[in-house]
């Protein structure tokens, strides 16, 4: 081997080594990165020497899309989640204390103690007092879902704009990997943030990809709505300015094709998003549904009844009132709107011992004649909350109960779907963090590893070296003894 070919090997040989010595350094700084994948280069052998020829990225395709999907799901699942907590709070506040079911429990209470003493003004007013609270909580609770859609239907058209503000930010990283890939150039950066980009994306919506030439990547949705080709496809929502009970909110499209909400306590949502509608459309409109059906029963068992006369709102009346809404039919928004009867009310000159004696109606609804000290129809009131009777199975419980088990009914659906979320969301985020260690442990860089090849890296360096030292000190010698 002649001198100048020993050279032309050391000189290849030390600038192989800086290269992959440059790769291992990038791989350490950047090890902590949670979006970065290691990359190698890839050394092949010619003559004269070695020479690196590519950096690749160590990529898993397999095992990068099963974390998308994790991710996915985990997302639509903690939107579900966190949302039926707030909702609860908001509703029935901590521990069910302001919720409908434990107002009634006390106006069923105070019926009865007024009832042992119906001569007692001040127990009529007691029981007034309490209705008066039942009548808060299923009017607050009310403002309360509606707001929450409202505040709900804000958050998903935040979220569609921070999508397609993804999508923009997609489209140039996809440009960045086609225009490094056509002219040979290293495209692992690009190929990072693109990837990066994507669990960003399949936060708010499923995503399946694709590659075609010049790595040009494709994003469809879980449905295969085309989310990405080439352009970004349009992610479109008009928010409301207020929700009422009844109101449907606006669809939610991305390409002109809908976006359907979840299902169930273990969501089928996949994304924020079904997850937000979800909770917008289904849940919170559930809920509202059976605060009316609430207080349906209710103005139905305080109805005054009389001979040949119709039944009509008694303490608890309405916009309909003297009229009592039809059994076993939704009236959307009654909740928002039951109030107690001012007949009966004694803070705007009413009388309590309507409810004792009948005749909030007008004399015909009159049922106690003898005096003070008669019960009957305080007594009939209380059964009455007792007593079965017809919901509407729309709202999603029981269709036949009494009206304090109705609301206690109302309480442990939500409960019950609470439960199924909470578990669910146990199992997706632990499905995605178990998916993300092996994706890192496939991808990611163990600088353990690194630094023993640095180590080996530098081994090589040291023998080039000295090849080169020898070389030298041979053509010094050579060129001495020519001299």
């Amino acid at each position: 081997m002649s001198l100048s070919t020993a050279l032309s090997i050391a000189q290849s040989a030390l600038m192989n080594t800086a290269r992959q010595t440059s790769v291992v350094s990038r791989n350490v700084a950047d090890a902590s990165s949670p979006d970065y994948t290691r990359r190698i280069a890839v050394v092949t052998s010619t003559a004269p020497g070695a020479r690196s020829v590519d950096i690749q990225r160590v990529a898993n395709d397999l095992l990068f899309r099963q974390n998308l999907s994790a991710l996915s799901a985990y997302s639509g699942q903690n939107a579900l989640y966190s949302g039926l907590d707030q909702l609860d709070v908001s509703v029935n506040g901590v521990d069910n204390a302001s919720s409908p079911s434990t107002a009634i429990g006390n106006l069923q209470q105070a019926l009865q103690l007024y009832a042992t003493s119906p001569s007692n003004q001040n127990l009529g007013s007691s029981v007034i007092d309490a209705a008066k609270q039942v009548v808060r909580s299923l009017n607050e609770g009310s403002r309360a879902i509606q707001d929450f859609r409202t505040q709900t239907d804000g958050q998903i058209a935040t979220a569609v704009d921070d999508l397609n503000s993804l999508l923009s930010q997609f489209q140039d990283a996809n440009k960045a990997v086609i225009s490094g890939t056509r002219s040979g150039t290293d495209v692992s950066d690009a190929l990072d943030q693109r990837d990066a980009l994507l669990k960003k994306i399949s936060d708010y919506v499923p995503v399946s990809t694709f590659t075609r030439g010049d790595n040009d990547m494709v994003i469809t949705t879980g449905d295969g709505t085309t989310l990405f080709e080439t352009i970004p496809r349009t992610v479109s929502f008009a928010p409301s300015s207020g929700y009422s009970a009844g109101t449907v909110g606006n669809a939610l499209y991305i390409d002109n094709v809908p976006i359907s909400a979840g299902t169930g306590g273990n969501t089928s949502a996949s994304g924020e998003l079904a997850g937000l509608l979800q909770l917008r459309d289904g849940v919170a409109s559930t809920m509202q549904s059976q605060l009316d059906e609430t207080a349906r029963g209710l103005i139905t068992a305080f109805a005054e009844t009389a001979p040949s006369m119709p039944n009509a709102a008694g303490l608890f009346t309405w916009s309909g009132a003297p009229a009592v809404p039809a059994a076993g039919t939704l009236v959307n928004g009654l909740a928002g709107t039951i109030s107690v009867n001012a007949a009966m009310d004694p803070s705007v000159g009413g009388n309590p011992a309507l409810l004792r004696d009948g005749g909030a109606n007008g004399a015909a609804y009159v049922v106690n004649t003898g005096g003070a000290s008669y019960s009957s129809l305080l007594v009939a009131y209380g059964d009455r909350l007792d007593q079965p009777m017809t919901f509407d199975p729309a709202a999603g419980i029981s269709a036949t109960s009494s009206v304090a088990d109705y609301a206690a009914n109302s309480i442990g659906w939500l409960q019950g779907v609470r439960q199924q979320a909470s578990t669910a969301a146990d199992a997706k985020q632990a499905l995605a963090s178990r998916s993300a260690e092996a994706l890192s442990n496939a991808t990611g860089v163990n600088v353990d590893q690194e630094m023993s090849l640095l180590l080996d890296l530098e081994h090589t360096y040291q023998a080039s070296a000295r090849m080169m030292k020898t070389v030298d000190d041979m053509l010094a010698a050579l060129l001495s003894a020519v001299g």
